[in-house]
């Protein structure tokens, strides 16, 4: 089982949870993911998706739905996140988008880096963070920066 954070209209899939803020047919758990903690067991999911999420929650927020993600994650699972770019046209364009992360800001979550030191979270490995060019909405005039970030992390054990 799966947990997909943030599911919003998102097509239902098999064997996937979705939860998010507001009611919808796609939404299986109607709940705010920044008020911990959720109402699912210890390592309930095999895998998180959190696809253009974070960059709506308030930044305080963050160590607390990284850990609650670390919670419900099984030992070696995957919290797959993705969202825009820092200093990109999708990040700009949304009122509602508040932070967004860059490719070093994981490293807050994994001890092999000097940076977890700082909030001492949950411990996660990183995979993968990498940003990548995505395409100007249709009618935006060529110049502005416009990248999406893709990132892998995986729960270990403290």
């Amino acid at each position: 089982m799966r947990l997909n954070l943030g599911c919003g209209q998102e097509p239902k899939r098999e064997g996937v949870i979705g939860l998010d803020k507001m009611a919808g047919p796609t939404v299986d758990v109607v709940h705010d993911c920044t008020i911990v903690p959720w109402h699912f067991p210890d390592e309930s999911f095999e895998g998180i998706i959190a696809w253009q999420l974070f960059e709506h929650l308030p930044p305080w927020t963050m160590l607390d739905v990284m850990n609650e993600c670390w919670r419900v994650l099984r030992t070696d699972g995957l919290l797959k996140i993705g969202m825009p770019a820092a200093g990109s046209f999708g990040f700009y364009q949304d009122p509602t988008h508040c932070h967004t992360w860059n490719e070093a800001t994981p490293r807050y979550f994994d001890p092999q880096y000097p940076h977890y030191k700082i909030y001492q979270p949950k411990p996660w490995t990183v995979l993968t963070s990498v940003t990548y060019p995505k395409a100007l909405p249709q009618g935006i005039a060529p110049g502005p920066y416009n990248a999406g970030l893709r990132i892998i992390l995986r729960k270990r054990m403290p």
